[in-house]
């Protein structure tokens, strides 16, 4: 960060040029990433008093902090243009005017000072409170002049606790706004602020409820700018303890992301109604550039986790031996499954994982992306690590979840649905599908290998790493089936693959949080897209999902064989590969998801795009914050090789039974 005058600060913004600044001796700091026509301010942010003023102090820290409104900062941490105070507004108030900025010697009925301030020291405070608006008022000049108008959010926080009422935890004050005008925008407002929604909290937004907005900042904006907007705002402080505070990480993580979104929404709306461009969106007044402190905890993140692949330690190394020997016993006496060793230290991971500086990055909408993919890294590599073990498979649980009643409901539904076998003429064997394969990729421009392997549970597996496609030596394919993989497998998870390593952010390659129930989902509705998925298919994956909770209810895998054999009329070796899918690394849950993941993507897809899904590894947790990246134009949109379209498959009972799921 740079440490500039007033003049320096105020002529750099004249040039228009990006900056971080601590400015005149670290009063107030400006941050300025990208002209916008959105400026955020965080006035009471600071909790500094310069040292002459030290011992004539009489308040203690918690006492100053409850007048103060800490951690405001981040709540505007996302936005491209910040100013934030420094200093206490013990010290002086910027949103009193300058020269009722200084208090004499008492504040809220507290005594401040031991001794009142001299003239002296009064002049230098309200010095700084005047060099604080002279760069304000070159900000909102700059904006104007380049879009015409701007909007202004004036972020305070509020005690709420000395209050008997039940108060809003959001409070818009109009007192000084000129309704008629701009009351669209306020109302705009007060609904996406409406929306939030935090951990264990009720909250709500209201306008003119706790505080009208009387204070200097709009007052002095409204002097001197015509076309800027100031929405004086209050947080009530459910984000931390008023009393001594200490934050409340949970809520205040969550309040970032909310708060951006709303802000974000709500600039927005302002740009296209009262801007030069009418069709922005929020996107449009975030930044166009990822931070530096983005990149490199990224890359740190990568470099730490680009190795973290399950499926390269699950399978296990003496498949084909325990399969004939099971088969051979008639299926009287478990597999004894062998797995290679892992190269992780487990504790080191997660203690490297957990130093990441995702606090140094400010958007909130990425750093809570970056929160969710640790996280979900730390439960992965336990997974990894206790592999052949019995805590594998509450390891698994933590990971990948287990069937609900609903997803074992809808599984019963389609095993109770009457099929037609797809055996339609001779089988491909693994060669002549790996040519398929091949064909099929040069036609869509994808550059992969695609080989064959011995060490395989499925049918085929795409190594992400490698940029290879896996086909099981002993598999055989009809000719629906075959076209069906080659949607799955190349044209979902090879894509998504390829795709992610275009990107300056690796973290899709590494995967984002649940990208395994996203992407297996979307493969899925990829079959259906291109016309090859069929009942049979849909029963196969219905399977899997009561394989899993026979798993978890025998806990045995001779008893789980023998069911799915029975109940089922499954062959040996298709009852044998189930049971193995689900018995493999000591119990392994993932294979519910195939279902669960296909029901939930066709009804996204009905409500529209799904196409940003493509850019890499996402989940359905983090898809609104891919969609921003992408508008932002941070990461590449992607290219699909088929269109993922909703519509109907042109088979009625087939559109049916899909359209049945819960």
């Amino acid at each position: 960060m740079l440490t500039l005058s007033e003049q320096e600060c105020i002529a750099l913004i004249k040039k228009r040029q990006c900056f971080h600044a601590s400015v005149n001796n670290g009063a107030f700091i400006v941050k300025i990433d990208d002209y916008s026509p959105v400026i955020c301010a965080a006035i009471h942010n600071g909790h500094n008093l310069r040292n002459e003023l030290q011992k004539n102090f009489l308040l203690s820290k918690e006492e100053r902090f409850y007048e103060e409104d800490p951690y405001t900062d981040e709540l505007i941490s996302s936005f491209p243009i910040q100013i934030i105070g420094n200093d206490s507004r013990f010290e002086y108030d910027l949103n009193r005017a300058k020269t009722l900025s200084t208090y004499f010697k008492t504040a809220w009925a507290k005594q401040v000072w031991q001794k009142p301030l001299s003239a002296k020291q009064r002049a230098v405070s309200q010095q700084k409170h005047q060099s604080f608006y002279n760069v304000l008022e070159a900000i909102v000049a700059t904006t104007e002049k380049y879009f015409g108008s701007a909007i202004v959010f004036d972020i305070h926080s509020y005690n709420y606790q000395r209050i008997e009422k039940d108060t809003p935890t959001f409070n818009i004050g109009t007192g000084q706004i000129d309704v008629e005008r701009w009351g669209a925008v306020v109302k705009h407002f007060n609904k996406q602020l409406n929306r939030i929604e935090l951990p264990n909290i009720s909250a709500r937004s209201a306008i003119d409820e706790v505080f009208q907005g009387r204070g200097y900042l709009i007052s002095h904006v409204n002097a001197h700018f015509d076309n800027t907007l100031v929405l004086p705002t209050e947080v009530k402080k459910v984000f931390m303890n008023e009393i001594t505070g200490e934050p409340y990480p949970l809520v205040l993580e969550e309040l970032k992301a909310s708060f951006k979104e709303a802000l974000s929404q709500t600039a927005a709306y302002f740009v296209r109604r009262y801007g030069k461009k009418k069709q922005t969106q929020k996107a449009d007044v975030l930044s166009s550039s990822l931070s530096k402190e983005t990149i490199a905890l990224d890359r740190k993140l990568y470099s730490l986790c680009r190795n973290i692949e399950t499926l390269n330690f699950i399978n296990p190394v003496n498949i084909a031996r325990e399969r004939s020997k099971f088969l051979k016993g008639k299926g009287q006496q478990s597999p004894e499954f062998c797995y290679q060793q892992i190269n992780i230290n487990p504790f080191k991971f997660k203690e490297q994982l957990y130093k990441l500086p995702v606090d140094e990055i400010d958007d909130a909408g990425i750093a809570q992306l970056y929160r969710h993919v640790i996280s979900n890294l730390t439960s992965k590599v336990d997974l990894i690590a206790s592999i052949g073990t019995n805590e594998f498979i509450y390891n698994s649980l933590r990971y990948y979840g287990e069937p609900s009643q609903t997803d074992i409901a809808n599984a019963r539904f389609l095993l109770h649905l009457k099929s037609e076998s797809a055996q339609d003429g001779e089988l491909l064997s693994a060669d002549q599908a790996i040519t398929y394969f091949k064909e099929q990729a040069a036609v869509w421009g994808l550059k992969c290998r695609i080989e064959k392997s011995a060490k395989l549970v499925a049918k085929a597996m795409v190594n992400n790493e490698k940029t290879l496609l896996l086909i099981n030596k002993d598999a055989h394919f009809n000719h629906k089936e075959i076209k069906a993989f080659a949607f799955h497998e190349l044209g979902i998870h090879m894509l998504t693959t390829i795709n992610a390593k275009k990107h300056p952010l690796r973290v899709f390659s590494i995967g984002l949080s649940g990208n395994t129930y996203t992407q297996e989902g979307l493969a899925i509705y990829s079959e259906f897209c291109s016309g090859s998925l069929t009942l049979e298919r849909l029963q196969i994956i219905a399977l899997r999902v009561i394989a899993v909770s026979y798993m978890l209810e025998h806990n045995d895998f001779v008893r789980t064989y023998h069911a799915l054999l029975n109940e089922f009329n499954l062959t040996d070796e298709h009852a044998f590969t189930l049971t193995t899918r689900v018995y493999r690394g000591g119990g392994f849950t993932k294979d519910h998801l195939y279902l669960k993941g296909f029901r939930d993507i066709l009804q996204l897809a009905k409500q529209g795009s799904i196409d940003n899904l493509l850019v890499g590894k996402v989940g359905l947790l983090d898809f609104d914050i891919t969609n921003e990246l992408v508008d932002r134009e941070l990461i590449m949109p992607p290219n699909p090789l088929f269109d993922l379209t909703y519509k109907s498959s042109g088979d009625a009972i087939l559109d049916f039974v899909v359209n049945s799921l819960k």
